[in-house]
């Protein structure tokens, strides 16, 4: 399983070979704000643990396995801010707050919240009342 600091590098990667075809040291240690260098010490323990394939010099790909938790994390991170977004959260609070959230909660907590998400999703004036039930509290 994972680290939360494992599981940023590997959502970071996923999204940029899945957007690019490629990942670099640099590209990631921006999108993290931290040092090449830590990426490095990061990538050669992604691969140690198997969630990528890394050669010295020679750049690195994600595993069948890091490719699976990558997936897992892109699902986590969009319906977190999904939800948000749906329960009212300010658009500009919405990925502080995922980042804030995301590795506190169970893969449980994760699937309950997405049968909540399509709950509000499989009929329209559900979102609706819910806004509504926040605009009558709000004035109260």
């Amino acid at each position: 399983m994972p680290t939360p600091s494992m599981e940023d590098y590997i959502e970071i990667i996923y999204n940029l070979m899945e957007t690019k075809g490629y990942a670099r040291v640099s590209a990631i240690a921006k999108a993290l704000s931290v040092h090449p260098s830590s990426v490095t010490k990061m990538i050669q323990k992604l691969d140690k643990d198997d969630y990528l394939d890394y050669e010295k010099y020679q750049g690195f790909v994600l595993t069948k396995k890091g490719k699976k938790v990558g997936e897992r994390l892109v699902y986590r991170h969009e319906l977190l801010e999904e939800f948000l977004e749906i329960i009212g959260v300010e658009k500009e609070n919405i990925y502080n707050d995922v980042e804030g959230i995301e590795h506190h909660l169970s893969w449980n907590s994760i699937d309950r919240i997405g049968d909540l998400v399509n709950y509000f999703k499989s009929n329209d004036t559900r979102v609706e009342d819910l806004k509504k039930f926040q605009n009558e509290n709000n004035e109260a």
